[in-house]
Formats: structure tokens, C-alpha cells, sequence
């Protein structure tokens, strides 16, 4: 593949602003982990939605519509019939070298067992184990996808992600509307339950006092005033928390320097009940102090039993 950017141009319109440039998203990943959930709700926030494209007619279908310029998402993965990493690559490099285009790589993501688990109970066929087992496929699937993963702008990891997870993460990712500004998702968690996967920053405030040891607190929440006002008092509480507003102090504005949308913070402790409820509940209100779209869950609160949190 040659490196001149001129041979890598086909047709560009005479016209083609840098401000109006077309939103052009790729998707791929792995089978089952929520590529045609991720085409609908692409299709739902405005896109233009293409299943199973082959990799040759990108530049035709994108060609083809030039004229309307609507954001399109393509899904292209291991199923399409000329699928190979290296010629996904050259396409996404010629398409990227378009200064009429703005395009993005979207990897979908998720564990071995859990996509074992999902093909076993749709009894779907893997596409690339049609002969074998499922395992196989996976394996053979996760090789050839490897070097697209290393140039994604965006992976997400559905082995956690309920259907309406991923539909929110996309919005916060994919929205059209404008210039989107930064949005930030808190989520409280237990460490018991695993990390947040789709967490970009994650704290843990473990080290805080844990009203789990007060029975007049335990089967309380952090959202609870008394569990609140015990939290808040751990005498390291206040210069954390400062420690913690001034570090998203620097971080904000640099995530949205760089062209990040969709920001997530994840605060756990270890059941998921007191502590990170509370601090979450606090970052988030600090956040919408600073003018940001902020939305919060707690993930583990209605799964959390009165244990260590």
C-alpha cells in the first residue's frame, strides 16, 4: 500500500469543508457481542445502517450517496465473503486519508465464555466454526480480528452490558446532534461483582470508613443521610475528595480536547452499598456544579446484600 496520500483519494467532491466533513463509522468485532443490537440503535440515533457490507463495496456505497452526505454506520465482519484484516485496514486507511470524511472505528467486544454461552443458547451457528465447535470459532475469530482491535477509535466490551447499557454507551459515544459536549456516566460498583468494563476511570474508596461495622448502618445505603454523614466524616474524606475534583479538574478538559464525547467514571467499594454510593452521589453533583450532562447509577445497589461495604 502506497503512503501518498493522493493515490488514495478517489473522487473527492469539489467542495468537501473540513467543518462538513460526512460521519463515516465502521463497526466490527466479534460475532455475538452485540454488533446488530449496535446496528439498530446506530440506525435509531440518525445513521444510515448497513449489515454484512463486503469490504469492496464501501467506496461505491459511500460514493453513492455522496450528494446527501448522511452519517452512515457499516457493520463488516468475519461473515462478509472477501472479510480480511489487511484489507480492512487499507480501506479504513484510504477512507481516513479523505478529508471530506470523518471516520471511525467502532470494536465490539466481549469474553470467550460469555460468547460460548450466547451461541449455545440462541443455537446459533458461529460463522466461522460451521464444522466445529463453537470454541474453535471463537479462537479462529478472535486471531483474525486482533490486529482491528489495536486500531479502534472506540471498543466496547458487552460481557457485562445489558442491552440498554449498550445503547446508552453508544449515544454517549455516536451522537449526531451539533457539536456534542462532554457527558460523563458515574456508576457505584462492588468490587465483589467485577469492575465496570466500560469504565475509562475508575476509584476505589475502599480505604474510607465503612458504616458496613455500625448494625444501625448496614442494611442502609449511601444514599441514606446517616450513612452520609458518617462517610463525610472520615477525617481523610475532605482532602480526597478536593484530591480527586482537582485531578478531573485537568483530566475534563483534555478529554475534550482530544474529541472524547462520553466520559465514565466508576467508584467501587467492596459490596457496593455504602461508600461508593456516596461518593458517587457527591462527584456527581460536583460535576453538574461544573455545567456537564452527568448521568449516575448505582450498578450493584439493588443486588447488594447488608456484607462489607
Amino acid at each position: 500500500m502506497t503512503d501518498d496520500p493522493d493515490t488514495l483519494i478517489p473522487n473527492l467532491p469539489p467542495s468537501a469543508a473540513a467543518g462538513s466533513r460526512r460521519q463515516v463509522l465502521l463497526v466490527t468485532g466479534m460475532s455475538g457481542a452485540g454488533l446488530s443490537v449496535a446496528l439498530k440503535a446506530l440506525e435509531d440515533l440518525g445513521y444510515e445502517a448497513v449489515d454484512n457490507l463486503r469490504l469492496s463495496l464501501v467506496p461505491a456505497l459511500i460514493r453513492e450517496d455522496e450528494e446527501v452526505r448522511r452519517p452512515i454506520a457499516i457493520v463488516i465482519d468475519s461473515r462478509t465473503r472477501d472479510f480480511s484484516a489487511d484489507a480492512f485496514l487499507r480501506q479504513l486507511a484510504m477512507l481516513r486519508a479523505r478529508p471530506d470524511l470523518e471516520v471511525r472505528l467502532l470494536f465490539m467486544e466481549c469474553d470467550d465464555e460469555v460468547l460460548q454461552r450466547r451461541f449455545t443458547e440462541t443455537r446459533r451457528r458461529h460463522p466461522l466454526a460451521l464444522d466445529r465447535q463453537v470454541p474453535d470459532g471463537i479462537r479462529r475469530e478472535r486471531t483474525l480480528l486482533a490486529p482491528l482491535a489495536d486500531r479502534a477509535n472506540v471498543t466496547m466490551d458487552t460481557t457485562d452490558l445489558s442491552i440498554h447499557d449498550l445503547r446508552r454507551l453508544l449515544a454517549g459515544n455516536f451522537r449526531l446532534e451539533g457539536e456534542n459536549p462532554l457527558q460523563v456516566f458515574v456508576t457505584s460498583f462492588s468490587y465483589r461483582r467485577g469492575l465496570p468494563r466500560e469504565a475509562d476511570l475508575v476509584f476505589d474508596v475502599r480505604f474510607l470508613i465503612n458504616p458496613h461495622y455500625e448494625p444501625a448502618l448496614r442494611a442502609q445505603s449511601g444514599l441514606d443521610q446517616a450513612v452520609a454523614a458518617m462517610v463525610a466524616g472520615d477525617p481523610d474524606f475532605p482532602a480526597f475528595f478536593r484530591h480527586l475534583t482537582d485531578l478531573l479538574e485537568v483530566l475534563l478538559p483534555r478529554y475534550k480536547l482530544e474529541g472524547k464525547s462520553y466520559l465514565t467514571i466508576a467508584v467501587g467499594c467492596t459490596g457496593g452499598r455504602h461508600r461508593s454510593v456516596f461518593v458517587a452521589e457527591r462527584m456527581a453533583d460536583w460535576l453538574r456544579g461544573r455545567g456537564l450532562q452527568v448521568g449516575l447509577q448505582h450498578r450493584d445497589l439493588e443486588c447488594a446484600i447488608p456484607r462489607p461495604g
